[in-house]
């Protein structure tokens, strides 16, 4: 039982060194740390824009099929991050502003590299001989990017090359 009461002495003894001489991990670099700021992981607009330089590639190359695959996987991933900041942005609404101001500006740069990847791939479906599959790629772009912006002017003048559209568009 003397035993039992010595317990809280030492508790007290050893739980009143201070921590101030502690030896503590410095970061110098934060972003070092974090798995998904660094421009050679999965999930970035530096990873799309990999895969569309790849398949630009394959394309000069003559490996349409390869050049096919590669905007794909480019298309794919692209929608997948617009979507993931298009939901942050909704579920930080009213919450704190910065968040979704953030998300838009990188939903808008995932925006723009998607529109380029469906460009490239609608010209190889056109190039391939199948303007059909081409057409809902250049309807897309439109939608994401606006008629009023370059690449809508460029896809919709290509509708019109395709015959699916007749009206100049005059903006």
């Amino acid at each position: 039982m003397k035993f039992l009461k010595l317990i809280p002495i030492l508790f007290i003894f050893f739980g009143n060194f201070p921590y101030k001489n502690f030896v503590r991990a410095e970061i110098k670099n934060p972003n070092q740390y974090k798995v998904l700021s660094n421009d050679s992981k999965t999930l970035s607009v530096s990873n799309v824009e990999f895969l569309i330089k790849e398949g630009d590639e394959f394309m000069k190359n003559g490996d349409f099929d390869k050049a096919k695959n590669s905007y794909l996987d480019a298309r794919k991933l692209a929608k997948q991050l617009a979507s993931f900041y298009s939901d942050l942005n909704r579920a930080f609404k009213g919450v704190d502003a910065r968040i979704p101001n953030e998300m838009q500006r990188k939903g808008k740069e995932t925006l723009q590299i998607l529109a380029e990847s469906n460009e490239r791939l609608a010209s190889l479906y056109i190039k391939d001989g199948e303007p059909e599959v081409a057409v809902p790629l250049l309807i897309e772009i439109i939608r994401i990017m606006s008629p009023n912006s370059s690449e809508g002017k460029i896809a919709y003048e290509k509708l019109i090359n395709l015959g699916f559209a007749e009206t100049k568009y005059k903006g």
